[in-house]
């Protein structure tokens, strides 16, 4: 059993030792890198554990080194992960695990550069300065549905840009006395600094990302936010 790994982890390794022959196993070995990944960044006892790999990590593009460059610039910490091609047009490519970006962060998993990028930008940028704005403390956690997910937009044919790993769902925030706060009941409810809170974040981030979605947009982002890195931008609702 994985010690630094979840529940759902060590569930998913177990069923692959004793249901998949070997050759399966292989094959699956990439989709549970991807989703051991995933934790809470920032030093957190929970958060990501280094999975070592001997596989070697292909040169990085121009744009990539340039995007590295600047993470680095911001004391970002960050693994670069090796290249993916999964079924159904699925990838991750050129794309990384973020470890630190300042605010410690549930669920992050493999994520292109440009999108961490933008995502520590917004963290350090609009989300903090929003929390002492409104509650005069800062955020503690934010919470996330994840980044990488094969799956196509819904009601249509076309890819997510979660399946290219350049997507985070943002869901909740904790602030430092405890307090928390989800998309879901916050944007719409009675108390008027989280929805003006929850407005700041959604506008900043309009201004950061390609795509920007929330509970404005339709029915299903109405518990989280939906940022994006994609080329049908820019798109904010």
């Amino acid at each position: 059993m994985n010690r630094g790994a979840g529940p759902a982890v060590n569930l998913l390794l177990t069923m692959v030792r004793y249901s998949f022959p070997m050759q399966s196993k292989l094959l699956l070995l990439p989709l549970i890198l991807l989703v051991s990944a995933c934790g809470l960044i920032d030093g957190r006892t929970d958060g990501p554990r280094s999975t070592q790999s001997s596989e070697r990590l292909a040169p990085p593009s121009a744009d990539t080194r340039q995007c590295l460059a600047g993470l680095t610039r911001q004391n970002v910490e960050y693994r670069r992960l090796p290249d993916r091609n999964f079924s159904n047009g699925c990838r991750a490519i050129g794309a990384l695990q973020l470890l630190q970006v300042g605010t410690p962060t549930r669920n992050l998993g493999a994520m292109t550069c440009p999108l961490a990028e933008r995502y520590a930008r917004w963290t350090r940028e609009v989300l903090q300065p929003a929390a002492e704005r409104h509650f005069g403390q800062a955020v503690t956690l934010v919470e996330t549905f994840g980044t990488y997910g094969c799956r196509n937009i819904a009601s249509t044919g076309r890819l997510s840009e979660h399946g290219k790993a350049n997507a985070i769902d943002i869901s909740g925030f904790t602030l430092a006395n405890g307090h928390r706060i989800t998309v879901l009941d916050g944007w719409n409810n009675s108390d008027r600094r989280e929805r003006a809170f929850l407005r700041d974040l959604h506008r900043g981030a309009c201004e950061r990302f390609e795509i920007v979605l929330g509970p404005d947009a339709n029915a299903d982002h109405r518990n989280h936010f939906h940022f994006d890195m994609g080329s049908r931008g820019p798109y904010c609702r």
